[in-house]
């Protein structure tokens, strides 16, 4: 059977406080319902649908990228009548899995256990137990331990309430059952809503076995509705992140700090140490240690590479046997060549550095291209703004450049040249010569500072 996933993702989340809908809250940097959307296309269905209500254009228009069908509940009338706007885009041969867009851990593994629960005669249920069961419908068994029905928690009587197994609200089911059992749902409940979870009591009136899957941990099947549990998810998932990374072999100063909001891969005997956050596509190569409080996002490591405490590191690639910091920021569209340094409160733009070259202190380059073996003295700047456009600057192999110099773009330095320390660049250098534009300095005997007028 073709398998078709419904996301339901209509909710308001009024408990959030906030303007923004509730599923496209971030964990990790990503809304909770992409995270979701990405877990299901891990197990190939023939197509998602995803039902979207509150702040819905809002929600399509920020995951437009996703490829994902689109189905609007336009009045908030339950779980029940949220899957059934989604039917007319379901065959009655397909296997339907149910998800929401507001529980973003659950794991593929789980989802492939509960859709091979699904046959002719039986449904797949995820449940969990719970130390804390408030505010979850329980799962009502039999004498021989067969699921019965689902009481939800405003429905449950006394001896139900002490029920400590509960529904998460995932489940699978051929789409022709749910067809049917979805046109005959009713709404004589507390809150007059059409509940999905009454499909459980009229598959057990037509013998269909309700097969319950137990979720791994709590956390696969907790969501999100205020701030408070946003935070505690997306601590869960960053610890889920660090254990991944120190499987591979990454050896963390402290799992707990340090936050993963992309996809990271790394080779042999990688250090990191505390307070360091990786975004995006990040690649970290063999031996590479980075320091306290740093950002990199994505970003291709190489081998040997030392990243020191305090930088930010973006959309960049840094050669091997390379050392950043610390407090270096490296911005989009640099790449350092092997053996190059980027030193204390440096910062590089859009520029290629060649192998061996060395920034060390205090200096800014941009939009450049300098050779291999290049020294950079302290307070050097690359000026490659005019007010309205930006120019670029060349530096050859071998170039020393003295301290507290100005490069004025667009101009080159010739390999081997030499430039005096408080230089400013208006022209090309040529290859190995000294360009100075220093006048002679001079002293004037007997002057003395301004003093203030007193009033």
């Amino acid at each position: 059977m073709a398998l078709s996933i419904v996301i339901l993702a209509a909710g308001q989340g009024t408990r959030m406080k906030s303007g923004l809908p509730k599923v496209l809250h971030p964990l990790a940097t990503k809304p909770l319902l992409e995270h979701v959307i990405d877990t299901a296309k891990t197990i190939r269905p023939q197509k998602i649908i995803v039902v979207y209500g509150h702040g819905g254009n809002l929600v399509k228009d920020k995951l437009s990228h996703t490829g994902v069908q689109w189905v609007e509940q336009a009045q908030q009338l339950g779980t029940g009548h949220a899957v059934d706007q989604a039917i007319p885009l379901i065959d009655a041969g397909d296997t339907v899995l149910v998800l929401y867009g507001d529980v973003p851990l659950t794991k593929s593994e789980t989802l492939e256990n509960l859709i091979g629960k699904v046959s002719k005669t039986s449904m797949g249920l995820l449940t969990v137990k719970l130390d804390n069961p408030a505010g979850y419908g329980r799962i009502v068994r039999n004498a021989k331990g067969d699921v019965e029905r689902i009481v939800e928690q405003k429905d449950a009587n006394a001896d139900q309430l002490k029920i400590n197994e509960v529904n998460t609200g995932l489940l699978a089911v051929s789409g022709a059952k749910l067809q049917d059992w979805l046109k005959r749902l009713e709404n004589k409940n507390a809150q007059g809503e059409y509940y999905l979870t009454d499909i459980i009591a009229m598959a057990v009136s037509e013998n269909i076995k309700v097969e319950t899957v137990q979720a791994a941990n709590e956390s696969e099947v907790m969501g999100v509705n205020d701030k408070r549990q946003l935070a505690e998810l997306e601590r869960k998932f960053q610890r889920e992140q660090a254990d991944k990374l120190m499987i591979a072999g990454v050896t963390l100063a402290d799992p707990d700090r340090i936050d993963i909001r992309g996809n990271i891969t790394t080779g042999k005997d990688v250090s990191i140490d505390i307070n360091v956050i990786l975004q995006g596509k990040v690649e970290i190569g063999n031996n590479v240690s980075i320091g306290p409080n740093n950002v990199i996002r994505d970003t291709k490591i190489g081998d040997n590479v030392q990243i020191q405490a305090n930088c930010v590191i973006e959309e960049s690639i840094i050669g091997n046997d390379s050392r950043i910091g610390p407090f270096a920021r490296v911005r989009p569209e640099s790449r350092l060549a092997e053996n190059t340094h980027i030193g204390n409160f440096v910062e590089i733009k859009k520029s290629d550095v060649g192998v061996g070259s060395k920034v060390n202190h205090l200096s800014y380059i941009g939009d450049s291209v300098i050779g291999k073996d290049v020294n950079i003295g302290a307070g050097t700047i690359t000026c490659n703004y005019d007010g309205a456009n930006k120019h670029q600057t060349v530096i050859g192999d071998n170039v020393f450049i003295g301290s507290d110099t100005q490069l004025v773009a667009p101009v080159k330095v010739g390999d081997g040249a030499t430039i005096a320390a408080g230089t400013t660049i208006t022209k090309d250098v040529p290859a190995g010569e000294l360009a100075i534009s220093r006048t002679p300095q001079s002293t004037r005997k007997g002057w003395k500072r301004p003093t203030k007028n007193r009033k």
